[in-house]
């Protein structure tokens, strides 16, 4: 691969073809064990794209990867995950002969199965931030009991229940990983915490310098495009820490500043409402109720 060059896999048989192994056995769907790979030339500086979904565990690699915005927080056992079409940055690597697992499958592979509709419920696919996947020994050890299993009925099973059998075992690892990514918000306190406290201030900027009077109401994209994260990663975060979704921080906040403005200004409903940002001052006021037992009439009438 030459420097500076975007290669797009089209197909898992050509990323076997790059890679020097043998033909896929099913052309949907492969297990790769990475320590079968040739390493690669170093001091190069390319970007990938896969049209398939592809799960990494990587150990021993030196080098840096960029998945949107910025770079993956990168160390030993470490899982990232890649949608489809989504490129890849490859910046600094070193030859290195890397362990771990590949997996790659196409979306039509999932065809008719209810993982197929699960798949946007799994955030990390569309991250997009430098917060890959941090395993212990024992998840590690889990993760690659179930890639090996994939790569065994992928291999040797061939018959009318492997596709049943193969698509179980990765909604299995998907879940594993959903289950781990959780206990990272926790254990990993800094980087979410960061996260948290910036996601705050922004919030607390955006009523107070009366950004929603132009902009209108804030949306969750508006505040993951500011912190550089998906809206899936923010969601999940936010769940995890907080016990609150994004929207439910945002709707607290509006209602902490029309709560003030009630109190202390005489704005009418419908100004306060539309300088909040919404368009109906009807839509204010039911929210208002929803949130505090009160229409903000009631709410103001207290104070008098």
């Amino acid at each position: 691969m030459t420097e500076n060059t975007h290669h797009i896999y089209k197909s898992i048989s050509e990323l076997h073809s790059s890679l020097n192994l043998p033909k896929p056995t099913n052309p949907l769907v492969s297990v790769i064990k990475l320590e079968d790979l040739d390493s690669e030339n170093g001091g190069i500086i390319h970007s990938i794209t896969y049209n398939f979904y592809s799960v990494f565990l990587k150990k021993n690699f030196d080098g840096k990867i960029k998945y949107g915005h910025q770079y993956y927080d990168f160390d030993e056992g470490t899982m990232t995950f890649y949608a489809p079409k989504q490129k890849v940055v490859i910046e600094d690597y070193t030859p290195t002969k890397l362990e771990g697992w590949m997996l790659v499958f196409h979306p039509d592979f999932l065809h008719g199965y209810s993982l197929s509709k699960k798949m946007n419920d799994y955030g990390f696919f569309l991250y997009a931030v430098n917060e890959a996947l941090h395993v212990s020994e024992s998840e590690e050890l889990i993760i690659s009991g179930v890639f090996q299993n994939l790569k065994n009925e992928i291999k040797t099973s061939i018959d009318n229940f492997t596709q049943d059998v193969v698509v179980s075992h990765i909604d299995l690892l998907l879940t594993y990983c959903n289950r781990f990514y959780n206990r990272q918000f926790i254990t990993r306190k800094k980087p979410s915490k960061d996260l948290l406290i910036k996601f705050e201030e922004i919030l607390n900027d955006y009523f107070h310098n009366e950004e929603s009077t132009v902009k209108g109401l804030p949306s969750v994209q508006y505040f993951s495009e500011k912190l550089f994260v998906s809206s899936h990663y923010l969601n999940d975060m936010l769940k995890c820490l907080t016990g609150q979704t994004t929207q439910q921080h945002i709707q607290n906040q509006l209602i902490e500043k029309a709560k003030e403005l009630l109190s202390t200004t005489s704005l009418s409903i419908s100004e306060i409402a539309y300088g909040l940002g919404f368009e109906y001052s009807q839509s204010f006021s039911k929210l208002f109720k929803n949130k505090t037992n009160l229409t903000p009439q009631e709410f103001r009438n207290s104070f008098n």
